[in-house]
C-alpha cells in the first residue's frame, strides 16, 4: 500500500474556464485533462500524437458523465510537437486565434532518460523538450493568460531536479551527456523557470507552481532499454513497483496546484503529494534562475520581445512569419 499519496479534494468548478494541458493523451496528463473536463472546463489537449489524443478524448467522454445536474466541459485537440519550435509556434497561434482566455496552463509533457539526441532545432532532446519547448510555449501564451486572471501555470518537474546541475557552458551536454544527467538538468530547469516566472509575475494575478508527481506507472520510462541495456526497464519496474503510483494518484498534485483553493494565494513553490515540498539548493538559486531565463530567451529567439507587457489580444510578432 502506498504511503503518503496526496489527494486533491477541492470542490472547485471550472465552468467558463479554459485549460491547456500538454502531453494529455496518456498518463497523468490524460487524467488531468479528464478531471478538468469533469468539472466544466474547456480543455485543450496539446499533443504530439493526434491519433492517441483522439482515443484519449473518446475514452474520457465514454467514462465521464454529468453528475448532480452539473455539466461537463469541452475537449479540444491541438497538435503540439515540443521537439519543434515551428510546431510550438503553430500550436500557440492556433490557440490564440481560437481562445479568448487561458485560465490554466499545465506544462505536463516530457521525455525521460532517452538516448542522446537532438530536437529539430539542434538542442539536446531532454533539455529541448522538457524545458525550452515549454519555455517558448508558455511565453507565447503568457499575454493571453495575463488577460485571463486569476490564472495559474503548473510546471510538472521531478524529484530528479535535486540531482541536476545547469551546465551553462554546455547546455546541450556535448561534453558530458548521460541520460540521467540530462534528465536531471531539464527537471531542475523546470523548477528554476517556475521560480523566475513567479518572480516576474508577482502581483499580476497569475500564480506559478512546480511539482514532483511521484514515481508514476506511465510510458515515461519507454526509452530505458535503449539508453542503458535491453531488459533494464523490466528490472526497474519490478524494483519500483511497490513505490509506484497509478496515473490517477500521480495526477493529484498537478490537479491540486491547478485548482485548489488552498494554494490560491501561493506562487513560486514546489509541491509533492499535495503539499509543499523542498527544493534542492540549486533550485533555490535566484541568480541561476535569472541566467537560465535570459539564456533560454536567446535560444528560442524571444530576447527582444517582452510577454509581460505585450497586448493580450494580439499575436506575438514572432508568430507572424511561421
Amino acid at each position: 500500500m502506498m504511503i503518503g499519496v496526496g489527494k486533491c479534494i477541492s470542490k472547485t468548478r471550472l465552468d467558463g474556464k479554459t485549460a491547456v494541458v500538454t502531453g494529455s493523451n496518456t498518463g497523468i496528463g490524460k487524467i488531468t485533462a479528464r478531471e478538468f473536463y469533469k468539472i466544466g472546463a474547456r480543455v485543450i489537449l496539446a499533443c504530439r500524437d493526434l491519433e492517441k489524443a483522439e482515443k484519449a478524448v473518446k475514452e474520457i467522454k465514454d467514462t465521464v458523465k454529468p453528475e448532480d445536474d452539473q455539466s461537463v466541459g469541452e475537449l479540444i485537440i491541438k497538435k503540439l510537437d515540443l521537439t519543434s519550435f515551428k510546431s510550438i509556434k503553430q500550436c500557440a497561434e492556433d490557440i490564440l486565434l481560437s481562445e479568448s482566455r487561458i485560465n490554466i496552463l499545465v506544462n505536463n509533457a516530457g521525455i525521460m532518460m532517452c538516448p542522446k539526441g537532438k530536437t529539430e532545432d539542434g538542442f539536446e532532446l531532454q533539455f529541448g523538450v522538457n524545458h525550452l519547448g515549454h519555455f517558448l510555449f508558455t511565453n507565447l501564451l503568457l499575454p493571453r493568460i495575463l488577460n485571463s486572471t486569476p490564472a495559474r501555470i503548473v510546471n510538472v518537474s521531478s524529484l530528479a531536479h535535486k540531482f541536476g546541475s545547469i551546465h551553462f557552458d554546455d547546455l546541450n551536454m556535448e561534453k558530458c551527456y548521460t541520460p540521467i544527467g540530462a534528465y536531471a538538468q531539464s527537471k531542475l530547469a523546470n523548477v528554476l523557470f517556475s521560480n523566475e516566472l513567479a518572480e516576474r509575475l508577482e502581483n499580476r494575478g497569475v500564480n506559478v507552481y512546480s511539482l514532483h508527481p511521484g514515481i508514476v506507472r506511465t510510458e515515461l520510462g519507454r526509452h530505458l532499454n535503449k539508453s542503458f541495456i535491453p531488459g533494464i526497464r523490466y528490472v526497474v519496474r519490478c524494483v519500483l513497483y511497490p513505490f509506484e503510483k497509478t496515473p490517477e494518484q500521480g495526477a493529484q498534485t498537478t490537479i491540486y496546484c491547478a485548482i485548489s483553493e488552498d494554494v490560491a494565494e501561493e506562487t513560486g513553490y514546489y509541491y509533492r503529494d499535495c503539499k509543499k515540498g523542498t527544493k534542492s539548493r540549486s533550485a533555490r538559486n535566484p541568480e541561476h534562475a535569472k541566467k537560465l531565463w535570459d539564456e533560454s530567451a536567446k535560444l528560442v529567439e524571444l530576447d527582444d520581445w517582452d510577454p509581460f507587457t505585450a497586448p493580450g489580444d494580439k499575436l506575438p510578432p514572432i508568430l507572424e512569419n511561421i
